[in-house]
């Protein structure tokens, strides 16, 4: 079975939550901020507006001493049945920042809370950085049957249409089509902050009773370009050099910035290859075609399938190759050789395909 990534992990946790199941103590952290400040919006909506004023903080660890944040957490509701208190940058509190050994100062003055916590108090602590394991405070949160620790790290590019097309259906209640999904990836790149505002932009002028299609990005995000990279990836997929050649040409004369183009294209065909040779290894393993879509992790069926199809154009043997052209070109886009724009792209399709 495929490792939970930080799309499936915010959904479980997002009902967890709003459950009666939650527990009284969380820490969020990980280098995807999108969903620790996601989950910080669900935390907040959990207190009643009109009883905010009373039954919650929001505190810094910067700002705060343990022996402040113990008298917050420890007090009880006023005529409500919950206080929540969210704790952003955990890791700056009292003299937490300083501890390099086991002891760990005045902050494991914690501890005793997080191994009985107050049962009308949810302490949401968020952080970039993990609890550090080889301190007390860090060992209890890890352990306590009364804490959840959850990582979110930054979603595979792979990933990105799943969570798209998820997004879109759960928070505008709108279905967008797999190869739309993509073309949106592509064109706005892996920041989940600036996806979902794309993603708004999309839902919020197409008609409700569509389906969101491929036209409708190029529309919405403001695309009019006739070759994109995924034209592209089509000809040299099918090793058609002049095809290929043709399209790589009008994509550059269209860009506003050949550099740029170039390091997206780049990106592009190494996330598409690096599946593809996942998928040619797997299957060299004697994995089934269903056993390396899970392994991936790619829930959607349309996009493996399409990738299944790309990867049998290519042999096991040409992937070393393959990385090898991508990493040159990247080092040439970003000025590690005399080569102009146009003949960095174009020698990088030649070499590709042959």
């Amino acid at each position: 079975m495929a490792k939970k990534t930080s799309i499936e992990r915010y959904s479980e946790i997002l009902k967890e939550l709003k459950s009666g199941e939650r527990k009284p103590v969380y820490f969020f952290h990980g280098e995807e901020e999108f969903f620790l400040d996601k989950l910080q919006e669900a935390v907040e909506t959990l207190v009643p507006e009109d009883q905010k004023d009373f039954n919650f903080d929001l505190l810094y660890g910067r700002d705060i001493t343990v022996e402040k944040l113990l008298s917050i957490i420890r007090s009880f509701p006023m005529m409500a049945d919950r206080r929540v208190v969210i704790l952003r940058d955990f890791k700056q509190l009292g003299d937490y920042a300083e501890i390099s050994g086991g002891d760990g100062g005045d902050v494991n003055e914690l501890i005793p809370y997080l191994k009985q916590p107050n049962p009308s108090t949810l302490l949401v602590c968020i952080d970039a950085k993990k609890p550090s394991g080889n301190t007390k405070v860090g060992k209890a949160l890890k352990t306590s049957k009364h804490t959840g620790v959850h990582e979110f790290k930054e979603v595979p590019d792979y990933r990105l249409p799943d969570w798209i097309i998820t997004w879109a259906r759960s928070e505008y209640e709108k279905q967008i089509e797999p190869p739309a999904a993509q073309m949106l990836a592509q064109y706005v790149g892996n920041s989940l902050q600036l996806l979902s505002t794309e993603i708004d932009k999309v839902c919020t002028f197409v008609d409700t009773s569509e389906i969101i299609q491929e036209s409708d990005i190029k529309k919405i995000i403001g695309f009019y370009r006739e070759y994109s990279v995924f034209e592209l990836k089509d000809a040299l997929i099918s090793r058609n050099l002049d095809k290929s050649l043709f399209i790589a040409e009008q994509m550059l004369q269209h860009s506003k910035s050949n550099t740029g183009e170039i390091i997206r294209s780049v990106g592009f065909f190494y996330n598409l290859f690096s599946n593809i040779w996942q998928i040619k290894r797997l299957s060299a393993q004697g994995n089934t075609k269903k056993q390396v879509q899970n392994t991936l992790g790619i829930s959607s069926s349309w996009y493996f399938n399409k990738l299944w199809k790309d990867a049998s154009a290519f042999e096991l043997a040409e992937m070393s190759r393959i990385f090898e052209t991508l990493l040159d070109a990247d080092r040439a886009a970003k000025g590690f050789s005399t080569m102009d724009p146009a003949t960095i792209l174009l020698l990088m399709i030649k070499r590709i395909i042959n």
